[in-house]
């Protein structure tokens, strides 16, 4: 019984080391691969031979980490050098595309600012060092006698997933901490815990394909949505004979409102108002009135026409126009966006939204439930803005003794208000993880280089399965260019060898356990081949997937209380302009600032380059004497920048905005000081329900600085298509687009 005890202990510790849990570890006790801690020989990576030939090209298959969409590639490879990368035919989310924020991560790889040498602080400064030196560093800081512990140790990251999540959560157990704490400086998070608490799923399947009528309020899913690429394969079927409409409803056209067939400016943050509007005028069909409780209909009687009108902007007729296309054009499909969601009321919005797919009848239709994946501990971490503020909050009260930071930049991503760089100054031990300096790495201890992501192993689960799981795999595509750079998952596998070499010190290295940790969950892809063969073919198709398992949302929860009431904001004459900052599918938070050719890649509505702007209204324009170039100084409460004016119609009048991404204080050469970081002009204004930071709540004032620079811009003879006129245009405020469908 003794001995059998121990064995149950070792395979339960060996199942929790590779990140096998649940249904996948009951599986992992089948087969024909033993599963007892150690038993295994196992061999470090070696290169394999590429059969080069000089000029001729090949492909390897891996996954793609610039977003959480994880899509699967190809790298092309010449001479032992990855040129360029496609989409993976074999992945269920890219289905053979990439799109430019893929392509351009090549550069990470060939960045002359790339880190290519473990830095110490030095006073006041960073120095070289070597690893050994480096690692020393941490060890003392950390303790190998459990020194630190619970909260005094915390791990900071991005939004995480696959065995690099695992492996952090398994290092911080071994310090008796569960502070891993996951920031997203762009979290979606309101808008999933409003899906989490209707439908009991935060990331429900949304067929874009299947419908043909999609209204969606500011939910950007053909640019810098949950996962763009999948979504604009469904979007082409949805554009198919018999081709579907889409509606977008939004302050600021993004480039889904680009390609829609109507779009509506609407008042920033009165979005649930709208589609409450639209609500009411459903339920006066006996079709769609007994699909909510009769105190929900009586709710609904508020928002009348002309009272949602004067709250939104929008003319009244447009929810009879909008009601009479949902009755014609079934199934339809409602979504939920960023602008919409990041409000004081935004969970209020995003529910009001949700209610509309639930009277429409939706649910089972367009929105289905999501495959469970087995392997629960590989699913992505739920990353937030209010984790940062718990963050700040600990290292206020001097909690924290040692902070690791990977994959996220808090210093440059916060608003002025959170005031963390203060207060991680005075952590004893910082570690940055990182390819290059960033704003975040240089207030750090020690900072440590990785490899790119074309040279390094690892697994991924994306946050959006449409298709049943896909645990993409990430594998090297060329030797490493530097020398003195490492993997992620070798520092780790470092540092929990000198904790807990029982489990960990039997692998030479990250290839060895991500090998072994692929190889032991065969059992659950019902292989019959041997594990070498696995292995290889796992390499080969860069996925594991894992098929869609039919099952339904069982129970659509409506909660009264949770819908936005039906006022109209009061005007603030010190603030009078809305402050909507716009997401670019390339840029996103700033993370990928520092890659020229997305500086470079004009942006899909303005063209400009290499800079930020102040997008304005032209008619608001005019009222105020401004004109393109005219530098503007934007403020609000916490701050302001200064950039040049853009007369752009897809804005709504009252509001005006400047995209993320630039701003850099240090980035390298390509993204420091240039542009403006809107991230500062945020105010202190949070979500009512659950906390998030209110990104689109923010009221500002402009004023004309006297100067006038020219923008940059891609455009050059395109309103002569030079001078051929190739194709007959109009000008945007001549179009009438809400009249085109």
């Amino acid at each position: 019984m003794a001995t059998e005890k121990k064995m149950g202990v070792d395979r339960r510790d060996f199942l929790k080391v590779l990140g096998i849990s649940g249904a996948a570890a009951t599986l992992a006790g089948c087969g024909n691969t033993s599963i007892e801690s150690g038993a295994e020989k196992v061999q470090a990576y070696v290169q394999p031979e590429d059969f080069v030939v000089p000029g001729n090209s090949v492909f390897y298959a891996s996954t793609c980490t610039q977003c959480p969409s994880h899509c699967g590639v190809m790298g092309r490879v010449r001479e032992g050098r990855v040129l360029k990368l496609e989409g993976n035919p074999n992945s269920t989310i890219s289905k053979g595309k990439i799109c430019g924020l893929g392509q351009a991560s090549v550069q990470i790889q060939y960045n002359p600012d790339r880190l290519t040498t473990p830095m110490v602080r030095n006073g006041d400064s960073l120095v070289p060092a070597t690893w050994d030196q480096a690692m020393t560093v941490i060890k003392q800081g950390l303790g190998k006698d459990s020194v630190i512990s619970g909260e005094e140790i915390v791990f900071l990251t991005g939004t995480t997933s696959g065995h690099q999540k695992v492996l952090i959560n398994n290092f911080l157990n071994n310090f008796n901490s569960n502070n891993h704490i996951a920031y997203d400086a762009l979290s979606n998070h309101v808008g999933e815990t409003v899906r989490e608490n209707v439908y009991g799923y935060s990331n429900p399947v949304q067929k874009i394909k299947d419908a043909k009528l999609i209204i969606s309020f500011g939910n950007d899913f053909l640019g810098s949505g949950l996962s763009p690429v999948y979504m604009a394969t469904q979007y082409a079927h949805f554009r198919k004979a018999p081709r579907g409409t889409l509606v977008q409803i939004e302050p600021r056209m993004t480039l889904t409102g680009g390609n829609a067939d109507r779009w509506y400016p609407i008042r920033p943050g009165t979005e649930g108002i709208f589609a409450l509007g639209l609500a009411n005028a459903l339920v006066q069909h006996p079709e769609y009135d007994k699909a909510i409780p009769d105190e929900v209909k009586q709710a609904l009687q508020a928002y009348d026409k002309r009272t949602v009108g004067e709250i939104t902007g929008i003319n009244p007729d447009a929810i009879t126009h909008l009601v009479g296309m949902m009755w014609e054009r079934t199934p339809t499909l409602i979504l939920s966006g960023a602008t919409a969601e990041g409000q004081k009321q935004g969970y209020q919005n995003a529910y009001a939204i949700e209610l509309l797919n639930v009277i429409l009848g939706n649910v089972g239709k367009t929105i289905t439930a999501p495959t469970e994946n087995p392997f629960p501990q590989m699913n992505p971490t739920n990353a937030t803005y209010q984790a940062l503020v718990n963050l700040n909050e600990q290292l206020s009260a001097k909690k924290v003794k040692a902070c690791l930071i990977m994959g996220v930049n808090p210093i440059y991503t916060e608003p002025t208000f959170v005031g963390i760089a203060k207060n991680l100054k005075q952590v004893p031990l910082k570690v940055a993880m990182v390819t290059q300096l960033d704003e975040t790495a240089e207030l750090c201890d020690v900072v440590l280089p990785l490899l790119s992501p074309v040279e390094d192993f690892g697994t991924y689960v994306a946050e959006y399965q449409p298709e049943g799981v896909e645990i993409g795999i990430q594998q090297p595509l060329m030797e490493k260019l530097h020398p003195h750079t490492k993997s992620f998952g070798d520092v780790l596998l470092t540092l929990l060898k000198e904790r807990d070499p029982k489990n960990y010190s039997h692998y030479p290295d990250y290839y060895s356990y991500i090998r072994e940790a692929v190889i032991k969950s065969k059992p659950v892809f019902k292989s019959s081949m041997t594990d070498d063969d696995f292995w290889d073919s796992t390499l080969m198709n860069g996925v594991l997937h894992i098929p869609v398992k039919e099952s339904e949302i069982k129970e659509v929860k409506i909660n009264i209380a949770d819908l936005p009431k039906a006022e109209k904001a009061p005007a603030d004459v010190n603030y009078p302009f809305y402050f909507v900052p716009s997401i670019k599918a390339d840029l996103r938070d700033g993370r990928h600032a520092n890659l020229p050719w997305l500086q470079e890649s004009p942006d899909p509505m303005t063209t400009v380059v290499w800079d930020s702007w102040v997008e304005i209204n032209p008619k608001t324009a005019e009222e105020m004497q401004i004109r393109e170039g005219d530098v503007l100084e934007v403020q609000s409460s916490m701050g302001s920048v200064t950039a040049q004016a853009y007369l752009f119609p897809g804005i709504q009048p009252n509001t005006v905005s400047i995209p993320f991404g630039q701003g850099h204080t240090s980035y390298g050469r390509y993204a420091t000081n240039r542009g403006v970081n809107p991230f500062k002009l945020i105010n202190p204004i949070t979500d009512e329900k659950t906390g998030e930071l209110a990104l689109f709540a923010t009221k500002v004032q402009i004023k004309k600085t006297g100067d006038n620079k020219k923008i940059v811009k891609d455009e050059g003879p395109t309103t002569l298509q030079q001078g051929r006129k190739l194709v007959v245009t109009m000008a945007a405020d001549k179009a009438e687009l809400s009249k085109e469908v």
